[in-house]
């Protein structure tokens, strides 16, 4: 049986719907099957949302699927996680990052936990 996950996945065609205009901020995990560091982080971005209950929507992006989305974002490295409040891109982080690290960033560009 398939383990049930929270995060969806989104392409060119949903991108705009489901995270330019969201009305609570958004994570997006931009990743590839090739990206062993994309693995590792994987299972966080489940982690996160569940942790802010609804405070924040993530998604993730599969990189060689979507080229636009990648150039308009401009994304090098992989992963690569970016916050979207208000329809905008608002903070980018490229590389593997711990679940601490996810939270403390999200913290620091204003998306705060719950108390």
């Amino acid at each position: 049986m398939a383990l049930l996950t929270r995060v969806a996945n989104v392409d060119q065609q949903s991108f705009d719907a489901t995270v330019l205009k969201s009305s609570t901020p958004v994570l997006v995990d931009v990743w590839a099957n090739w990206c062993g560091p994309c693995k590792l982080v994987a299972p966080l971005m489940d982690a996160v949302e569940k942790e802010y209950n609804g405070g924040l929507k993530v998604v993730k992006v599969e990189h060689d699927a979507n080229p636009s989305l990648i150039s308009e974002y401009k994304v090098y490295g992989l992963p690569a996680l970016i916050l979207f409040k208000d329809g905008m891109a608002v903070a980018k982080r490229e590389g593997a990052i711990s679940k601490k690290m996810i939270l403390d960033w999200l913290k620091e560009n204003g998306v705060a936990l719950a108390a």
